[in-house]
């Protein structure tokens, strides 16, 4: 089984469609789970409401794109089970590995006003996939010595007090689209992104979305071809155009003798592929009860599966009743 979280610290964008959502809507495996991880979006500072509304939004968003509601979580529905575990975590971590972090030596060692949460927030993302019991953990580069702390933590209880967890191991997730911003294609589309003119966001309307494509930077060269190194804002146009419709950017760049032209049909490809999703979206989020139920039924489900776990470790490390 696999586990893999989406953190709703900005809105869903194009890049999050198309490189991780779109996939898991239609490679998932029958066992796999998909959680959004509010809770880690508090490390800084940030705004209970704003938060509270994107995490329905990131969970409107994933059942929308047609990942089973049954498959789905909200992380902090599950903040009872996942504090008390976190804290046997703690226990069983040193100081030590969680400041040898890589995140937390570029984000937090050395700053003034730092949050605690950001030195032990890999604990929480331990108790995540533990919980869970999760196999695997699709991750990239920047959160794969997260996972070797779990795989760490897991062993070291096991070993300690006595078989209670599945040791995970980090996975490559399967290539997917690498979006860039229109504005910059030197930088990955971001949710924190200060300015939003390159970004297109999941619930962009089609006429936004138009004037965005419309706007994305190009380069001085004359035709179309797909040259990532030295023409990357092409590259990121007929990228986009293959997650969109398939198919290779190479190929796709045949297509068309003008930027003008290329930049119509990714425009339209964009608009019909986030059609379907904004529409679905919208219907939940104009729903609320739905969506409740929906998440209701999901932190159900998520701490169903991982009660013996907890309870087991409770016992073992001589806690609770």
């Amino acid at each position: 089984m696999r586990l893999s979280g989406i953190t709703p610290s900005g809105h869903t964008h194009l890049g999050n469609y198309l490189g991780a959502v779109q996939r898991w809507a239609s490679g998932r495996g029958p066992d796999d789970l998909y959680f959004v991880s509010d809770l880690h979006a508090m490390t800084t500072t940030h705004n209970p409401a704003r938060l509270r509304a994107r995490t329905s939004e990131v969970l409107a968003i994933l059942v929308a794109s047609g990942i089973p509601s049954e498959r789905l979580f909200v992380q902090s529905d599950l903040s009872r089970e996942l504090g008390a575990l976190t804290w046997i975590l703690e226990c069983t971590c040193s100081y030590g590995e969680a400041a040898r972090m890589i995140q937390f030596k570029e984000k937090g060692s050395g700053q003034p006003g730092v949050r605690l949460s950001l030195l032990t927030y890999p604990v929480l993302m331990a108790a995540d996939i533990l919980l869970q019991g999760a196999a695997e953990v699709p991750v990239g580069e920047d959160q794969n010595q997260h996972v070797e702390l779990a795989r760490a933590l897991a062993r070291r209880f096991n070993g300690t007090y006595g078989e209670v967890f599945t040791v995970p191991r980090a996975v490559l997730p399967p290539a997917g689209a690498r979006i860039r911003d229109l504005g910059d294609p030197a930088s990955k589309m971001s949710k924190s992104t200060p300015d939003a003119a390159g970004v297109v966001f999941v619930l962009d309307e089609p006429d936004l979305i138009r004037r965005k494509v419309r706007r994305a930077v190009t380069d001085g060269f004359t035709g179309v071809e797909y040259e990532p190194a030295d023409r990357p804002g092409v590259a990121n146009l007929l990228e986009i155009l293959a997650g969109c419709r398939g198919g290779h950017p190479a190929d796709l760049a045949a297509e068309f003798s003008s930027y003008g032209a290329l930049k119509e049909a990714v425009a339209e490809a964009v608009i019909e592929v986030l059609r379907p999703i904004r529409e679905r979206t919208v219907e939940l989020l104009d729903d609320p009860g739905e969506l409740a139920r929906i998440r209701k039924a999901g932190a159900a489900r998520a701490a169903e599966r991982g009660e013996h776990r907890l309870t087991s470790a409770m016992r073992l490390i001589g806690a609770g009743a």
